[in-house]
């Protein structure tokens, strides 16, 4: 019987949960009802993937939360996976995101 060896296939998409891709900080802005136990719903999305965040304010607006969530180390495409998580929870309004500084455009820069 023969020995079980490796098969190298080429990889047929990147890989964009790889750690060698380029990270960036994320701003998440959301404004939801402000319901007791939203905030650690939301932080818990964060805390699932061993993120934790270098920024979040919270202020109550009568019936609305305005939550802001700044976290460093992700890629774009991962931020964009937790903003969609974000959306989907009950009680969330609206979810914007935004790069706030990316170190793939420090990359750039210092190679142009």
């Amino acid at each position: 019987m023969p020995h079980l060896e490796a098969v190298n296939t080429p990889h047929t998409r990147a890989d964009v949960w790889n750690a060698g891709n380029a990270h960036c900080r994320a701003h998440y802005q959301l404004l939801a009802e402000a319901e007791p136990d939203l905030l650690c719903r939301a932080l818990n999305l964060f805390a699932l993937q061993l993120l934790t965040p270098q920024q979040v304010n919270v202020q109550r607006q009568g019936d609305l939360l305005n939550i802001g969530i700044v976290v460093d180390g992700l890629s774009w495409h991962r931020a964009q996976v937790i903003a969609e998580k974000l959306r989907n929870l009950i009680s969330v309004c609206s979810v914007d995101l935004q790069e706030a500084d990316c170190t793939w455009v420090e990359m750039a820069q210092a190679a142009g």
